[in-house]
């Protein structure tokens, strides 16, 4: 429905009633949330607007947006929700799972062919035809991923309506069409909001005796392992009806990685998986609030706040659990976060705690780094994380945290590599710069910005006197009044100290006459500064000519 551009009616904020409205009919569609879910889905005092538009092939649908993220759209009086909220409520609808090769054609405007579904151990869920359905990827390969016995699974990207019930699809052989699908990840509808990734979401549980481990490698179940090749995806194009036929190698057949990934390593490290949980924890955190959160988000629910920020913020292959950390739950974490005077957490409505203030100047961002540690930091974490392209070491594959760091917007599905050159460039021009300045004996002086060069200027004054002017010396821990003092001697000359044009809280040093030599003088040889942060040296007058 949203695979292309839609065309916006009107956008206005949402009436009293009308809010009040919304919960009732949320509450109706979707039985499964609580009340104090649904007032988190629809806040009482929050922004939320109701968006008018008509869809590319003429449907008038209705889409509330909340913190700048459709969340619930309406069509022909049904309610619908959008990924963004799945991503919060993963368990909102009964979820069908798919192989991520297939998000594509979907995004394109496919309905999901019964051929195209995995079997879980489990069986499908139990669904009626019409009902709404969720639909995931398996993981981020062609294979099911077992992890200590879980099912790790992404989060929802797709929502449709199932066009035959769950024993009808059995009794099919799972052939023919399976869900007509309205909305997915990617499309023009998750395009309007804040275009985040879908997030990690907390593993399926599996019983023992659907796994076996054979030589360190995972077997499983064989109905997971279905023949591909004739999976069929139908979908419409703007001139009509059209097959898209799509081909791949089963899962047998895919390259075999018996790698767990991180969760594995982190045996062979020498802290504790909970200490890890807790880092991660943290890192997600940070990320959260440097990449994804903006001021004009607050107050923020902190269920959104985890479920659409911090678990998109989790980097490819680890699993953000707050059980497995030292915090148990999200609340005593963010009550930690909230004593180190990082956020302000309060309880806006009974039972419903939002992020109402976070403190952007906090010193969470680490230590001050030079340049060439900032290269190291970067080349060792690709390294690490196997991001290095095996065709060409030149080359360096984007995860998303790199995409959240150096990407423009536009960039974000289309640069999937960069040269190394221009990856540690672009790192380095997101920084931002400080300089600091050391004097013997004393403590250094650290700064954020660019430091200016000292100016020395030559300005005429009445009578055409000729006066040197220099401008800058705070930011080299240099007292203007000093200056002038030793100048005066130095010089035999008047001079006075006088506010900086321009320049808040900046003294300007004026000297009678062209000095510059003796302030050449001063600055290289007393004080040791090096040449490259002084500017205006060459006009000191020629050796015998008249000052």
């Amino acid at each position: 429905m949203f695979a292309k551009a839609f065309r916006v009616k009107s956008n206005t904020a949402i009436k009293g009633s009308d809010r009040r409205k919304l919960r009732a009919d949320v509450t109706t569609a979707f039985p499964t949330l609580g009340t104090d879910q649904v007032s988190e889905l629809v806040p009482g005092k929050e922004e939320l607007n109701i968006v008018k538009l008509y869809a590319y092939k003429g449907d008038a649908v209705t889409v509330y947006v909340s913190g700048g993220n459709p969340i619930l759209f309406e069509l022909e009086k049904n309610l619908y929700p959008t990924v963004y909220t799945l991503w919060s409520y993963p368990d909102l609808l009964p979820t069908f799972t798919t192989w991520p090769l297939v998000l594509e054609k979907l995004v394109g405007g496919a309905d999901l062919m019964l051929p195209g579904l995995v079997m879980s151990p489990a069986g499908l869920p139990q669904v009626q035809k019409g009902d709404l359905c969720a639909i995931s990827l398996v993981g981020n390969r062609l294979s099911l991923t077992l992890v200590s016995g879980f099912l790790l699974l992404r989060a929802p990207v797709a929502i449709g309506v199932a066009a035959m019930s769950t024993a009808e699809m059995l009794t099919s052989g799972l052939k023919g069409r399976g869900f007509s699908v309205l909305h997915t990840y990617q499309d023009h509808l998750w395009r309007s909001g804040n275009k985040s990734s879908p997030p990690s979401i907390a593993p399926l549980a599996l019983d023992s005796a659907d796994l076996s481990e054979e030589k360190g490698s995972v077997q499983v179940d064989s109905t997971l392992q279905g023949d591909m090749r004739h999976m069929i995806l139908e979908g419409e194009e703007e001139n009509g009806e059209a097959h898209q036929a799509c081909e791949e190698k089963s899962p047998s057949e895919a390259p075999e990685d018996t790698s767990t990934g991180a969760m594995n390593q982190d045996s062979t490290d020498s802290k504790t998986l909970q200490e890890q949980m807790d880092e991660l924890l943290q890192q997600c955190f940070l990320h959260a609030l440097k990449c994804r959160v903006k001021k004009a988000d607050l107050p923020l629910l902190t269920s959104t706040f985890l479920g659409s920020h911090m678990f998109s913020c989790c980097p490819e292959g680890r699993q953000l659990d707050i059980r497995k950390s030292s915090y148990k739950k999200l609340s005593k974490f963010l009550q930690q976060m909230q004593q180190e005077q990082i956020i302000q957490v309060k309880e806006l409505s009974k039972g419903v705690e939002s992020i109402v203030a976070v403190d952007w100047k906090h010193p969470r961002k680490g230590s001050f780094l030079e340049g060439s540690e900032v290269r190291t930091i970067i080349i060792n974490y690709a390294k690490k994380n196997d991001l290095v392209d095996a065709d060409n070491k030149n080359l360096v594959k984007l995860d998303p945290i790199l995409c959240d760091c150096i990407l423009e917007k536009n960039e974000q599905h289309t640069v999937m590599k960069l040269p190394w050159d221009s990856l540690l460039t672009r790192c380095l021009e997101k920084l931002q710069p400080a300089y600091q300045v050391t004097f013997p004996g004393q403590e250094p002086i650290v700064k954020k910005g660019k430091i200016c060069p000292i100016d020395i200027t030559l300005a005429q004054r009445a009578s055409n006197k000729k006066v040197t002017v220099v401008r800058n010396l705070e930011a080299y821990g240099l007292d203007p009044y000093s200056v002038a003092a030793i100048l005066q001697q130095r010089c035999q000359a008047s001079t006075t100290v006088t506010p900086a044009p321009g320049a808040k809280d900046s003294l300007q040093v004026q000297i009678q006459g062209n000095q510059v030599h003796h302030l050449g003088w001063l600055l290289l040889e007393v004080y040791q500064l090096p040449r490259k942060h002084i500017q205006g040296l060459e006009k000191a007058p020629k050796p015998g000519k008249k000052k």
